[in-house]
């Protein structure tokens, strides 16, 4: 009876023992597996942030290489225009300064656009020309002078102490005048000049 219950307490124990190995090893396995499971999510959420970071860094450097190298265009489009501002000031302002100053070749300018002006009202004064102050003997006799040679219709010459260069000249109502500076002459020849000149100094770019 003694042997019989020692071999049944130790069927007990060892199968308590089987047990609770076998429960220990399916908590272990089931553990593994999911810690296996964790470490495969955490590598492919990684795998994914590198990738998602190594292409948000492309689109940056791209990005960035476009802003330089617009950048650096607009750069050289603004230096070329410099230079050729610069080029295009240079072959006109004297020449025009020169042809401003020589009162014959004013003369000359003066009685074109006087004869081919095209007045619009029909009674009293038709043109007004404004001269420099400094010309007023030079050039403000002369005009008077030829005025009925000029316009029939008769021209009004004044005197601007303001006007440094040139002439101003449009219907004696004021309503518009047109400039004939050297600044104005200067402006119209650099514009003429401009494509010519960077035609040739950068190959027509």
């Amino acid at each position: 009876m003694e042997n019989k219950l020692q071999e049944l307490t130790s069927r007990i124990y060892n199968e308590g023992i089987e047990k609770a190995n076998k429960e220990a090893a399916e908590i272990l396995e089931n553990a593994q597996k999911e810690a296996d499971k964790i470490l495969e999510n955490a590598r492919k959420e990684a795998e994914k942030l590198m990738d998602q970071t190594r292409h948000e860094t492309n689109e940056l450097r791209k990005n960035v290489d476009n802003e330089v190298k617009m950048s650096a265009r607009q750069s050289i489009a603004a230096i070329k225009q410099q230079i050729t501002a610069l080029v295009t000031t240079s072959l006109v302002k004297e020449p025009v300064k020169s042809a401003i100053s020589d009162k014959e070749f004013v003369k000359k300018i003066i009685e074109s656009v006087i004869r081919n002006w095209d007045p619009k009202s029909g009674s009293g004064p038709e043109l007004a020309l404004i001269l420099p102050k400094e010309d007023e003997k030079s050039l403000g006799s002369y005009f008077e002078s030829k005025t009925h040679q000029l316009l029939k219709d008769g021209l009004v010459v004044e005197f601007d102490s303001k006007l440094g260069s040139g002439f101003r000249i449009g219907p004696a109502d004021k309503s518009y005048v047109l400039s004939f500076s050297d600044e104005d002459f200067g402006n119209f020849f650099k514009n003429y000049l401009k494509p010519r000149t960077t035609k040739l100094l950068y190959g027509g770019e």
